[in-house]
């Protein structure tokens, strides 16, 4: 079933990779008391993924800031290396964090996975942006296949 506005994030585990190591990321922490805007997508290092989803919210996030946001993520059934190599890429140290879904965990939690395996790919993410205000769901946008409108940076700034 998937997530839907009013339901909780479920308690899941993922992963950032930082100077000391690999670290364990609780969603209950991770999202407790805070204001997040967390995007999620297909693939590091795929086409629109990093030539348009993740640049507008690095090139947003001082706007999503000033509008009440704590953090913003962007979330990929990819390793945390993967993520820490793709974010030095698009440069959003500071801005967004990259959030590893390594075994998809969260992202069949929440019911949005994307099986391409036909195409190679095996279990993504479907690309989607949600607003959560302490753990809970405010806004869920989920793209249509193929498309990239509604979880923008600027389509979710909008409705801030």
């Amino acid at each position: 079933m998937t997530i839907k506005v009013g339901d909780k994030i479920p308690s899941v585990t993922l992963q950032v990779k930082t100077a000391d190591g690999i670290n364990e990321v609780s969603t209950d922490d991770f999202f407790k008391g805070k204001k997040v805007v967390l995007f999620a997508l297909p693939g590091a290092f795929t086409p629109t993924c990093s030539a348009k989803h993740v640049p507008g919210f690095v090139e947003k996030a001082a706007d999503l800031k000033g509008k009440g946001v704590d953090t913003i993520a962007c979330l990929s059934v990819n390793d945390a290396f993967v993520m820490d190599a793709w974010a030095k890429d698009q440069k959003s140290d500071g801005k967004v964090v990259m959030l590893a879904d390594g075994s998809a965990a969260f992202t069949k939690a929440v019911g949005l996975e994307l099986d391409l395996t036909a195409r190679g790919m095996g279990v993504r993410s479907q690309r989607y942006a949600m607003i959560v205000d302490d753990g809970k769901v405010t806004r869920l946008e989920v793209e249509e296949p193929g498309a990239f409108q509604v979880s923008s940076a600027e389509s979710i700034l909008a409705k801030l």
